[in-house]
């Protein structure tokens, strides 16, 4: 197969593209990315030689650069990871959620309609897989508040309290808002024209190579230059945090075994209080840095709380766990251990992106034209 992977050089593309690329040697993996602020090729060093990987530097709402895409590289699948993702951007600028989010999606699925229908074979062997978010689902009550904390990986209760794959969208940002109005998109080209979509709700990801803008790797990076950590209002909203390769791993699972036009929610029943969250991660940083413990706790900074701030979110998994066998491989604790050490451990990158100085190497490389 011809498989595109849109977003391929940001977090959780880096690791999909590098999953499939050593995995399925007989596939071409074409990554197509922008390489706006959040895309990093030095993510995919370790594979970027290899016979089966192709990257291509293109705006995936540029519709003739993506018909252009389809039809040179005989695409027979496509993972549409790219998106703008971070929700206090999208309070700032919802515009540009709205373009990459939902005008990118649909610009994918025009080209992959138009390619897909001129071939011979139609649409058999073709899918399109939309990744999604838990966020498009809106926001869960505090039942019992005192109770969560950190339930870990075999916490596996389930119910109204927790959002199924029926879950009506009910989006409380522009970016939940982008996103629900992308993969109503991707289930109207699937209602209309017939093509084979799935689609993936998955909730709040954490792992190498996530941007220094997102809650775990910021932190990770402001203790260790000694600088605030700024917590929304009281830190009592509660995540269901997912290892970034169980991610990839469940995206396997789906884009080769699932069932056209299904959706699978994607969750590591891991609920954390942002709180809580936030001192064991500080906890773990202190230890590995040799500090002494409760050293950095005075850098905790309440903030006033983010505008329409979802309560909790969480993921019912059982139906990917039942139909595909998939499982976090992880316990919470494991996950952030690695997670730390890896960012300790590759001190250059996190100061490569929080510099910018990795986007100028990429400007000075490539400017705006496509790289094949």
């Amino acid at each position: 197969m011809n498989i595109i992977i849109t977003g391929g050089a940001g977090f959780i593309g880096n690791h999909v593209v590098r999953l499939f690329v050593n995995k399925y040697p007989q596939d071409t993996i074409i990554n197509v990315d922008l390489l706006t602020y959040a895309g990093n090729l030095a993510n995919l060093s370790d594979i970027e030689d290899l016979p089966n990987y192709k990257f291509i530097k293109a705006d995936i709402t540029d519709y003739e650069a993506m018909r252009r895409v389809m039809r040179d590289n005989a695409v027979d699948g496509i993972i549409n990871l790219a998106a703008e993702s971070h929700v206090d951007r999208s309070i700032k600028d919802p515009f540009v959620f709205a373009k990459t989010n939902m005008l990118g999606t649909l610009t994918l699925l025009q080209a992959a309609k138009e390619y897909w229908e001129s071939c011979p074979e139609k649409y058999t062997g073709k899918l399109f897989y939309q990744i999604s978010t838990d966020e498009v689902y809106g926001a869960l009550q505090l039942s019992n508040p005192e109770g969560i904390k950190g339930l870990g990986a075999n916490h596996c209760a389930y119910g109204p309290d927790f959002f199924l794959e029926t879950t009506k969208y009910n989006p409380h940002s522009p970016y939940s808002a982008s996103k629900a109005s992308a993969d109503h998109f991707v289930r109207s080209y699937h209602d209309t024209y017939g093509m084979p979509i799935v689609i993936s709700n998955c909730s709040n990801n954490y792992g190498p190579y996530q941007f220094p803008e997102k809650l775990i790797p910021l932190f990770i990076n402001n203790i260790r230059n000694r600088r605030p950590l700024p917590v929304y209002g009281k830190g009592e909203n509660v995540r269901d945090w997912l290892f970034v390769e169980d991610h990839a791993r469940a995206i396997d699972l789906i884009f080769h075994n699932g069932k056209v036009a299904e959706t699978y929610n994607i969750g590591g029943f891991n609920e954390w209080k942002n709180i809580d969250l936030i001192k064991v991660l500080i906890r773990t940083v202190d230890r590995l840095l040799g500090n002494p413990e409760g050293y950095s706790d005075e850098l905790i900074t309440f903030v006033s709380d983010r505008p329409g701030h979802d309560v909790r979110y969480a993921i019912d998994s059982r139906k990917i766990s039942r139909e595909l066998g998939w499982m976090p491989s992880l316990q919470f604790e494991e996950g952030i251990e690695k997670t730390v050490r890896w960012y300790l451990d590759n001190p250059q990158w996190l100061d490569n992106v929080t510099s910018g100085e990795y986007m100028r190497y990429y400007e000075s490389m490539y400017g705006n034209r496509d790289v094949r």
